[in-house]
């Protein structure tokens, strides 16, 4: 799972096995069509499961906390 920071200051997760090569992807306009109109900046985090299930389940459970959650998150698992 990733949290990247996009241009305008919003977040963006998702799931990957190569979050460098993903977020290049993304830089480029080829990746998910959120990062296309807010484009990445910066790599906020990242943490690695051990299967894809576990990573989309953490996706599915950050996506739903507010920004404010998320930044505190982000702060307590760095």
């Amino acid at each position: 799972m990733y949290v990247l920071l996009c241009e305008d200051n919003t977040l963006y997760t998702g799931y990957t096995d190569d979050v460098i090569r993903r977020f290049k992807t993304h830089q480029a306009g080829k990746g998910a069509k959120y990062t296309r109109a807010h484009k990445p900046v910066e790599i906020l985090y990242q943490e690695e499961f051990f299967t894809k299930h576990d990573a989309m389940s953490a996706e599915y459970h950050f996506k739903k906390l507010t920004r404010t959650k998320k930044m505190l998150y982000i702060e307590n698992h760095e």
